[in-house]
């Protein structure tokens, strides 16, 4: 077995950096700084590496390669979480801004209008 101890670096470097964005993703509920293209990206080249450690150079860095793929999944993950709850945030934030303001009653409104007239709130003559 060959282990190439700067390939392990370059991963656990990496690998460093990808529990503080999935806590950042966790606590800030935002997709903001975020790029899913680039996660998918990332995702995609721990791929490769995965299946090249598997075919031609199979060694202990391949779990590092799988443990820095299962946490950029998870921030992915998270990132599609964030996005739907910010679309609902947005939508309720739009509901409330088109919903009509209560207004006073006014005599139509109550009955007392001239097409009611001659008629009492219960929709009864008046006598």
């Amino acid at each position: 077995m060959n282990m190439s101890i700067f390939e392990a670096g370059m991963l656990i470097c990496f690998g460093f950096a990808w529990p503080i964005n999935i806590y950042k993703s966790l606590t800030s509920r935002s997709t903001g700084g975020k790029s899913m293209f680039f996660s998918i990206v990332v995702d995609i080249g721990y791929i490769f590496g995965i299946i090249h450690k598997l075919l031609y150079s199979p060694d202990l860095v391949l779990y590092l390669y799988i443990l820095n793929l299962l946490m950029v999944t998870c921030d992915l993950c998270l990132f599609f979480r964030n996005r739907k709850w910010e679309r609902r945030q947005a939508l309720e934030a739009e509901n409330a801004c088109r919903m009509p303001e209560s207004k006073p009653a006014d005599a139509e409104t109550l009955g007392d209008g001239p097409e009611h007239a001659g008629e009492d709130r219960k929709g009864g003559r008046n006598r």
